[in-house]
């Protein structure tokens, strides 16, 4: 095997672990909360979006959360429930919705490449309407308290970086290995915290941390990332895997728990 078809098949080894993540699917329904689906209209676009209830007493902070490039994948879905389980009213829309033939979203469209194709041709203003609505909605429900963080994850951690920009009613915006904003305007509109969660491994993307440093520094804004060394790009979902290595494993345990102590502080 000649080291193109090497690379061929490690990207689709990396794709089908992505996206056929039974393990995740398999936690899902063992999961004692409150899950379904919501479709959230907002304009002419109706954006499904999964939710999980936490079982607690008062009412609840909520994550939205931003997906991976592989699409609202169970893994995705499975976060939100770990969110609830800690507490708080999750939801991750599929902003892939309506882009599959009928209609469809990240289901329809399957994997790999055609997910792929679909969200590098997603419409920025359109990703920042459908969070917005997301955002509007989640905020409104009768368990909410009204406060609204934003995590996302590899594409879904530059969104979260991004939609910062646009959206001053986030509480806090945390961007798992995702890349920031390069334009001095863009930063000046964040509010909230930004905190980053980065692979040591990862130099792709860690290779963008100290520009977004400078700028959120310069502007003012609060930026805190972290690198858990030893771990690999998508470590959170890689880490979860019971076949994932042990660095990715710790760096998940800890991101984590940097996590939940940082959304008791909003």
């Amino acid at each position: 095997m000649n080291r193109t078809s090497i690379l061929v098949a490690g990207l689709a080894l990396a794709t089908l672990t992505a996206t056929a993540q039974d393990w995740a699917k398999a936690r899902l329904e063992k999961s004692p909360r409150h899950l379904e689906w919501v479709k959230i209209k907002h304009g002419k676009r109706e954006v499904n979006s999964f939710i999980a209830f936490p079982e607690v007493k008062e009412k609840a902070t909520a994550v939205v959360v931003i997906h991976e490039i592989f699409g609202l994948t169970d893994w995705v879905r499975g976060v939100a429930d770990q969110l609830a389980e800690a507490g708080y009213i999750a939801i991750a829309p599929d902003l892939l919705s309506g882009t599959a033939p009928g209609g469809g979203g990240t289901a329809e469209l399957g994997a790999g490449d055609a997910v792929r194709k679909a969200i590098s041709s997603l419409p920025p203003d359109q990703i920042t309407a459908d969070l917005n609505a997301v955002v509007d909605y989640v905020a409104k429900l009768p368990a909410c308290n009204g406060k609204v963080a934003v995590g996302g994850f590899c594409w879904g951690g530059g969104q979260t970086f991004r939609f910062a920009t646009n959206n001053k009613n986030i509480k806090a915006g945390f961007a798992f290995y995702g890349t920031g904003p390069e334009k001095e305007e863009d930063i000046s509109r964040i509010h909230g915290p930004i905190y980053g969660f980065y692979g040591g491994n990862d130099a792709r993307v860690n290779a963008t941390i100290p520009k977004s440093s400078e700028l959120m520094k310069k502007a003012g804004k609060t930026y805190d990332p972290v690198t858990y060394e030893g771990a690999g790009h998508g470590f959170m979902r890689a880490g979860e895997d019971p076949s994932g290595n042990a660095a990715n494993k710790k760096a998940r345990e800890e991101a984590w728990k940097r996590w939940k102590e940082l959304l008791k502080k909003i």
